[in-house]
């Protein structure tokens, strides 16, 4: 199975994540939401030499300033994510537009949860309490007592990941391109980017993260942390298919059906992309699965996979200035899905030498520094 973040993630087009997670809000709700404490933040003590320079640079993006900069940039790309995935020609096939629902089992936390989402900056997305309809459905599914719940509408869904990535390849391969699987590295000559073994106009780094290293051979610096998640998917044999994206949020965990299977997924847990996986978050999630009485037998199918997260929680998208050649897009964080289709339209137009419509000023590589450039 891959292992890339986008392949195993929840299928959500979170057009709502206006609000970049480099934020006092964050920071603030860091102690509570730990991993030890039964929340989904894992900072792995063996991992201190990765996450804590990532940590440091965290808390200079989280400043006020900075959070309303990122927070204006964020918006500018989510809202055109959604209508970019619906230009995709398999779109009615792959892309849903039903929203997803975000639900708590503890009455306090159902006020607090609600008041913060109700109030807060969720771009072309809009929330309402759930109808009376809704939680008949969610009741359907989940025993579990209900304490509060709302409805997005604005936001969407992917159907079936493996299809998605067929019809990509497609895609590629009937504009006459090819795809070679295989590894590769960058080297940097007389100021052109080149990957030796094939002759190219233009180098695209987007590898997630493994871009760090690529981009770093043209002299970039990129911060980037492996933000690893992990979830549980079961055969779809009781969960309806109409049933949009759940989010538990007083469990810091979401539950999507796909074609034929159902997956719970969760945690942020911050190391590197190679580090074992953690089984103690895969037992959490199951036991969370069982406690909830959701619909989902074994056996799971475990999987483990690492969100490319730089310390603002914006992406890396643009022309490098060190390289003429050199194009770069990753570290989309949680917004990977999301952000795919109108990162490609933003790279594209940068490749034909086009402007872009959207600034991409906030995402230049360049705001990280790197050798000869700025700290």
């Amino acid at each position: 199975m891959r292992n890339a973040a986008s392949w195993g993630n929840a299928g959500h087009i979170a057009t709502e994540q206006v609000a970049p997670l480099a934020s006092m809000a964050s920071l603030r709700s860091a102690w509570r939401r730990r991993f030890a404490a039964g929340g989904a933040l894992d900072l792995p003590v063996h991992g201190v030499r990765t996450w804590l320079p990532f940590a440091l640079r965290f808390l200079a993006a989280a400043r006020p300033d900075r959070f309303r900069a990122g927070g204006d940039a964020l918006r500018a790309l989510l809202a055109e994510a959604l209508p970019a995935w619906q230009r995709a020609p398999w779109a009615g096939q792959l892309v849903k537009t039903e929203g997803h629902f975000v639900i708590w089992g503890d009455t306090a936390q159902a006020a607090a949860g609600k008041a913060v989402w109700l109030s807060a900056d969720i771009g072309t997305a809009r929330v309402d309490d759930a109808a009376p309809q809704d939680i008949a459905r969610i009741r359907a599914v989940i025993p579990a007592p209900i304490a509060g719940a709302l409805r997005f509408t604005g936001t969407g869904q992917i159907s079936d990941l493996d299809l998605l990535a067929a019809a990509l390849e497609n895609d590629i391969l009937q504009q006459g391109g090819q795809i070679l699987r295989e590894t590769g590295t960058l080297i940097l000559e007389q100021g052109q980017a080149r990957v030796p073994g094939h002759e190219a106009d233009l180098v695209l780094v987007t590898a997630g993260v493994h871009s760090k290293p690529l981009v770093e051979r043209a002299g970039h610096h990129a911060p980037i942390v492996a933000e690893r998640g992990y979830h549980i998917r079961a055969v779809a044999d009781h969960w309806p298919a109409d049933l949009p994206p759940i989010v538990f949020e007083d469990r810091s965990m979401i539950v999507t059906r796909y074609a034929d299977t159902v997956q719970a997924a969760s945690f942020v847990e911050l190391g590197r992309p190679d580090a074992p996986p953690d089984p103690r978050k895969w037992e959490r999630l199951e036991h969370r699965v069982t406690e909830l009485g959701l619909p989902m037998r074994p056996p799971f199918t475990r999987w483990m996979g690492a969100r490319p997260t730089l310390p603002d929680y914006l992406p890396a998208i643009g022309r490098s200035r060190r390289a003429a050649n050199l194009l770069y897009a990753f570290g989309h964080q949680h917004l990977g899905l999301t952000l795919a289709p109108i990162t490609a339209e933003l790279v594209a137009a940068l490749a034909n030498e086009t402007h872009p419509h959207i600034d991409l000023t906030p995402f230049d590589l360049e705001r990280f520094g790197g050798k000869g450039g700025r700290a």
